[in-house]
């Protein structure tokens, strides 16, 4: 077994449109101003940039992204990252079963590149995947609180550019109605 080798899978439920939720999805320079461990997006390329993400354990993980899927009519988003994680990340919007609700699935697969969380793989392993739990869990009520103040008009580039983030470990709300997975 590699133990640096991560599988996640969360599924959030969220009171909006589907398309509504794909808008903001699609516009990652905006994931600052919902998710609080989205610390920082900078485009390098058309569909590329640069992110740096914390939670609550007191390291910074940087990736180069790179959009390889996306298809508004699927509403499926994919993306190829390379640096501290080497892997992909998917979200697929799906309607919710009921009038403007979304299932959202996110699907991960990555190997951790980060020298030290490569040389704590064994007993770091646990935190690691908390850590993933935590920031997941505030991606989702941010954006559920994004969608709640405006669903029809999620943010778009007239909006001006994201607010920037401390480095401080931001808030990690709870709450229900969405469930995280670790594979």
């Amino acid at each position: 077994m590699d133990w640096s080798h991560y599988r996640f899978r969360s599924v959030w439920h969220l009171d909006a449109e589907p398309d509504a939720v794909y808008r903001v999805l699609e516009r990652p320079d905006f994931y600052p101003r919902w998710w609080p461990q989205v610390r920082e997006v900078r485009q390098t390329g058309e569909t590329s940039g640069v992110l740096r993400f914390r939670s609550l354990l007191p390291y910074d993980l940087v990736v180069t992204a790179r959009s390889t899927r996306q298809d508004p009519a699927g509403r499926v988003l994919e993306v190829a990252m390379t640096g501290d994680l080497e892997g992909w990340v998917r979200w697929t919007v799906l309607a919710g079963g009921r009038p403007a609700a979304t299932r959202l699935l996110f699907e991960q697969e990555v190997v951790v590149r980060k020298f030290l969380m490569r040389l704590l793989a064994v007993p770091g392993r646990p935190f690691f995947r908390a850590n993933h739990a935590l920031m997941m869990r505030a991606g989702r009520d941010g954006l559920r609180a994004c969608l709640a103040a405006d669903p029809a008009d999620p943010p778009s580039p007239a909006a001006g550019p994201p607010a920037a983030a401390d480095d401080g470990p931001g808030p990690l709300p709870g709450g229900a109605g969405g469930a995280d997975h670790v594979v």
